[in-house]
Order: structure tokens, then sequence, then C-alpha cells
């Protein structure tokens, strides 16, 4: 039996059911004991499930996340069982790439103001326009996501630098650099853009001397996770103007405070983790579980999509 513990809608609901008509689907809204003890193959967002449903799951063969993010797994439980666990890598590059874009794009041609002005009727034509053309990204988690952003980018004329745990080679990056060379690229960085994941590693690894290295007018955008620095070094360094500005999707406390200094910092813009929201998530989740399911049918666990290492996070 195939649990869902959430309910995609009819349209997809049905495809799935006419695809595989000798599986037992159940789709529920929370996750419940009955359906539980007998799930070979649980669905999941990845934010519902506790040690105690691992433990409470019998039968269990593997677990398919519809998220990028397996930060809030029991993945301490799920590991000791020897359950594997995909996701959904890749899907968000489309959406989360889009939405980088468009906060590039609307800083460096004073959107907000342009649209302030517009609100008081004035008609004002001295704002401070810059163009990408020429400008320098680094990117942090050059993976789908950070390839997409990069590829748009190029398209810009803006060179990429890329930058993960090895500095290996990595799409649509002219350079790459590893963690540990992060600081020495940052003088030449006017955008820094990071799309990592919630690790060990990577948990405040953006630090006071980061912002330190990087130019005052720099745009500093976090798409990833909000573990990736610390919320008191976020606001000194905008207070005290070390970079130009910050856009963040995600923050270390989510739903971001109402007394949060960053909602009335001038030099921030605050985006309420919604640059992987699309009307097409969920269809593109299906399109790599249906193809999973046929392998993991015909035995060839091994060849599952996006198969993920618990050990590493992602």
């Amino acid at each position: 039996m195939i649990y869902f513990t959430f309910d995609p809608r009819p349209d997809l609901k049905e495809d799935l059911v006419s695809s595989f008509p000798n599986e037992t689907f159940v789709f529920s809204k929370t996750v419940e004991q009955a359906p539980l003890k007998v799930a070979e193959i649980i669905v999941t967002y990845g934010e519902d499930l506790t040690e105690a449903h691992i433990q409470q799951a019998d039968n269990l063969k593997w677990i398919m996340v519809a998220s990028a993010g397996i930060e809030k797994m029991p993945n301490a439980a799920i590991a000791a069982r020897g359950i594997p666990v995909t996701n959904v890598r890749g899907i968000h590059k489309v959406p989360m790439a889009e939405s980088v874009m468009m906060h590039i794009l609307a800083y460096y041609h004073t959107l907000p103001q342009i649209y302030a002005y517009e609100t008081k009727h004035e008609w004002k034509r001295n704002l401070k326009q810059r163009e990408l053309f020429g400008s320098t990204a680094v990117i942090l988690g050059p993976g789908a996501i950070g390839g997409e952003i990069g590829r748009l980018l190029q398209a810009f004329n803006v060179k990429t630098i890329g930058c993960n745990r090895s500095g290996r080679a990595a799409a649509y990056m002219d350079e790459m650099v590893s963690f540990e060379q992060l600081e020495a690229v940052l003088p030449n960085a006017d955008i820094v853009i990071s799309v990592l994941p919630d690790t060990a590693e990577t948990k405040h690894l953006i630090t006071a001397r980061h912002f330190d290295a990087m130019k005052e007018t720099a745009l500093f955008m976090n798409f990833g996770r909000g573990s990736l620095v610390s919320t008191d070094v976020l606001v000194d360094a905008l207070t005290n103007d070390k970079i130009g500005h910050a856009v963040c999707d995600v923050f270390e406390q989510e739903p971001l405070p109402a007394d949060s200094p960053l909602w009335s910092l001038p030099n921030m813009t605050v985006s309420p983790h919604l640059s992987s929201h699309s009307s097409r998530y969920l269809e593109r989740s299906f399109a790599i579980f249906k193809p999973n399911l046929t392998k993991y049918r015909a035995g060839a666990l091994d060849q599952l999509e996006n198969m993920v290492d618990l050990s590493l996070g992602y």
C-alpha cells in the first residue's frame, strides 16, 4: 500500500491511480495510524513524520519526500532501519531561479522605488538604476537550482563563480571555489546568492568576516535555508551598511517574528519562504515519483532518482 500523508488535487490523483491500477493508494490530510501500520511506501512533504511514526510503520520500505529539504525528518530513526529516502530535488529550479532573477532585476532597476512613487502619483526620474551587464555573482550551492540561476545570469553577461564543499566543476559556472576559498572571491562579487541546504556543514557558514569581505554595494540573497547565517550577524551587516542590500526568502526562525528588526531595515527585503511556490509543484513531483515507482516494483531500488544520503542531509 502507498500512503500519501497529504491529499493532492483530484486530477493528479486520478492520473496516478489510472497509471498504476494494481497499486492501493491511500490519501490523507494527516498522519493516521491505521494506514501507517501497513504502508510499504510513504509519500510526504517531510514535515509531518516523527520518530514514533517510523517505529509504527512496520512494513515501510521506501519514503518519497515531495520536497527537497529533509531537515525536519526523523532521519536518525529512518537511517537506523535502513529505509531508503528519495526527494524531488531539481523541481524547484524554475520557480526559484525566476524568483531570484525577479529580485535582482527589481533591485538593479529600482522597481520598489518606482512603485512607491506611483502610489503617490509622483513623476520621479532621478533614480539610480544599474545594469547587470559585466557584474559578478557568487552562487553558493551550484546544483540544480544554482545552475539554473547561473544559466540565466550568464544570459545577462554576468560572470558566475560557484561555491560548494569540494570546489568541483558545476554547470553554468565560469569558475568554482570550495567553502574554504569563499572569502577570497567575495571582494569581487556584486551579488552573493545562496541556495544551500541545511546541513551541519552549512549552519552559520556565512559569518561577520564574510560580510566584511563583501563590497559595500553587494546584494546578498539567501534562498536556501535560514541556518546559513545568524540573524544577529545579518542584522549587524545591514545596520552597519557592510553590504548594499539583502533579499532573504528563508530565516532562522519562521515565520519571521513580527518584532524582528529585519522587517524595518531599509536595505532588507523579506520574502516569506515562497520562492519555490508554483502551480506545477506537485505535477513535477509526480513526474519523478511515477518512474521511481516503476523502478521500485521492478526491484531496481538502486536506480531510484534523487536518492538522499541521510548522513549528509541531502
